[in-house]
């Protein structure tokens, strides 16, 4: 028998448990660094499973770690929590129901992401013990994926400074190991000040904040002519001034997220994207600061790695779904344009199959490169260490990442049957490395190899701290 088979099994015992979690994180959605029922909830479980646990990691309060076993390698299993607003959404319908107006919901399944990397920590930490073997896995709590980058400041302040391989996983329609390929990004606050004064009576004595964002996104745009086709530049608007169209705003903010294929192409564009931000405050007689909110590195690639997560993923089989599932995931999909469906499976580099809903088939490692790809904390670990990733199928095949019907799919049955079926993937390769001395060499070379020479960009800068406040006012 493979040492796989024996902790799948400890995957299935444990499954109840934390089903019960995710539906218990989906339940109580919470923003970047406001995560603190779903990092408390996870928190509670380490203990329970007799994890040595660390709260405030890198001094973030929402940040957490559990520690198992002695000596050895040391293993890190990767999760999240962390919710998005606007998107409040009753669960298992297939219409568009929010619970609360304007409330937050899972539209990344990051409920799902954190409950089954704990699972699968848990299930490594049993068989450590049982065989004696020396090794240390540790389970990450990670706060604020969404744009807040905990990962970037965890590596910064020294969380993972001995780790050894880093293991983790997203929700998908699909289910194979996700292709190492993101984008670099930073994330930053432009503030303009002006001065205000009546509308009407004294417009000439004011001087508009408003007015220098709104050029200044007019000035970005242009910009999108002669910048790398593969960039991307998004914009939104954080404080208008206020609500009264007969004042002349006196402040305003807009922020910006800027992308590219690296961190040293991100750093040159967001250099533009500033000057374009100071002739926006010269033309209106304003004044403009800007704040670094957060950074993600692009992904570093590990093939040895990924070769023992594919083997995993050969033994263990795709997931498997029965009619009820399927049911759900086609009233799902009829809400979705065949643009949408379309779209996952050019992600995914596979041929459409007519009438399939779930995916009960695994992306080969030899699948294409995926056509759109976006940013993940996760990038800034794979420089830090040799890193892994799955992606586990939870939802419908088209469903829209960040999305009411995403949400609505959270808890349903196919979604724990995923929480599962990834949760064996990772502790399977995990034990792979902690068995294997010669792939936990390989994978540190491979890392080694790659990262030397290579610019050392490291994208948040020191005087930065955690934006704690980031999910202020929503």
């Amino acid at each position: 028998m493979h040492n796989s088979e024996e902790i799948w099994r400890k995957v299935e015992s444990r499954l109840p448990r934390y089903a019960a979690l995710s539906d218990q994180v989906w339940s109580t959605p919470e923003l970047n660094y406001a995560e603190h029922r779903s990092a408390a909830a996870h928190a509670e479980a380490l203990a329970e499973e007799g994890f040595r646990v660390t709260r405030g990691v890198a001094g973030i309060p929402t940040a957490v770690m559990g520690e198992a076993g002695e000596e050895g390698p040391v293993i890190a299993i990767l999760g999240e929590y962390d919710a998005l607003p606007g998107l409040s959404q009753e669960a298992g319908v297939a219409e568009h129901r929010p619970l609360e107006s304007n409330g937050s919901g899972h539209g990344c399944g990051h409920n799902l992401l954190g409950a089954a990397s704990l699972l699968a920590a848990a299930a490594v930490k049993d068989w450590l013990a049982e065989r004696g073997i020396k090794g240390r896995v540790r389970y990450y709590g990670c706060p604020a994926e969404e744009g807040g980058s905990a990962k970037g400041f965890m590596v910064r302040d020294g969380a993972f400074d001995d780790v050894d391989v880093a293991i983790c996983w997203h929700p998908a329609p699909f289910s194979g190991v996700n292709k190492p390929r993101s984008l670099a990004c930073m994330e930053v606050d432009f503030s303009f000040t002006g001065r205000s004064s009546h509308a009407a009576a004294a417009p000439h004595l004011g001087r508009s904040a408003l007015d220098a964002v709104e050029l200044m996104n007019v000035g970005v745009n242009y910009m999108r002519e002669h910048m790398p086709s593969h960039a991307r530049i998004h914009y939104a608007l954080q404080d208008a001034g206020g609500i009264a169209p007969n004042v002349v705003q006196g402040r305003a903010r807009v922020r910006y997220l800027v992308r590219s294929l690296t961190m040293a192409e991100v750093l040159a564009l967001l250099e533009r994207v500033r000057k374009v931000a100071e002739g926006a405050a010269l033309m209106t007689e304003t004044t403009v600061t800007h704040r670094v909110l957060s950074a993600d590195a692009e992904l570093v690639a590990n093939p040895p790695l990924e070769q023992a997560m594919e083997d995993n993923f050969l033994r263990l089989g795709p997931p498997e779904f029965d009619e009820a599932d399927k049911e759900f995931a086609r009233a799902i999909q009829a809400t979705l344009t065949p643009d949408e469906i379309a779209a996952a499976y050019r992600r995914a580099g596979l041929d459409p199959i007519p009438g399939e809903a779930l995916a009960e088939r695994l992306v080969p490692l030899s699948a294409p490169e995926p056509a759109g790809i976006g940013s993940t904390d996760v990038g800034t670990v794979s420089w830090k260490v040799p890193t892994v990733q799955a992606r586990g199928a939870t939802y419908a095949i088209g469903t829209p990442g960040h999305s009411w019907q995403l949400v609505a799919q959270g808890k349903a049955p196919a979604a724990h049957k995923g929480l599962e079926h990834v949760a064996k993937v990772m502790a399977g390769t995990a034990l792979d490395v902690l068995a294997n001395p010669a792939l936990l060499a390989a994978a540190r070379a491979d890392h080694a190899a790659r990262t030397a020479g290579m610019p050392d960009v490291f994208p948040i800068p020191k005087d930065v701290p955690p934006p704690l406040d980031m999910a202020a006012g929503h």
